[in-house]
């Protein structure tokens, strides 16, 4: 199995190694981490975010024109959100395997704390192994540790651990042995 990164050339650099290599190790699967090339969609003036599922849909887009069928996680500055909610952390949209994450609010910045690369490396790699995990089949987990637990804040987010739970582990494992 095999995960395509695509790193927008807004968020934070120097940062696609460490959390491409700690989402393979999270979740058992081949990351390759590229420059961005899918049109940033769906951005909302009023709002000042874009909106998550028009950016999906780009995403689909460009797998299509393109002939991916692996999974792709696009990585974004942008805030985002979609209806229903005022923001989400990152989205995945399992049928079409495209997902995207944004940095903008998992930077201790954003809560006018002081900056550090490795709360935000640990952050994003959370967030992408979260969204990949619904990329390859799995759903949410009640695990507050588990990575496919699903955080509404940063606390909860910062409260999981780097790994899945054992019942999300044999999912997965029998998910990628059926591929």
């Amino acid at each position: 199995m095999h995960v395509h990164i695509f790193w927008d050339a807004l968020s934070p650099a120097g940062l696609q190694t460490p959390v491409s290599r700690m989402i393979s190790s999270v979740l058992g699967v081949q990351c390759t981490v590229t420059e961005n090339h899918v049109r940033m969609m769906g951005y909302v003036v009023s709002r000042k975010q874009i909106d998550a599922q028009a950016l999906l849909d780009s995403v689909q887009t460009y797998k299509h024109h393109h002939g991916i069928a692996e999974p792709v996680l696009l990585v974004v500055n942008q805030d985002l959100f979609r209806n229903g909610n005022s923001f989400v952390f990152g989205l995945a949209r399992q049928q079409v395997g495209a997902a995207v994450v944004s940095t903008a609010r998992l930077g201790n910045e954003y809560y006018g704390r002081q900056n550090n690369d490795d709360d935000l490396i640990d952050r994003i790699t959370k967030e992408g192994a979260h969204e990949i995990g619904h990329l390859l089949g799995l759903d949410h987990c009640e695990n507050r540790e588990c990575i496919m637990f699903k955080p509404d804040t940063l606390d909860e987010l910062d409260r999981k651990k780097k790994m899945l739970c054992p019942i999300c582990r044999e999912r997965l494992t029998v998910i990628l042995a059926a591929r």
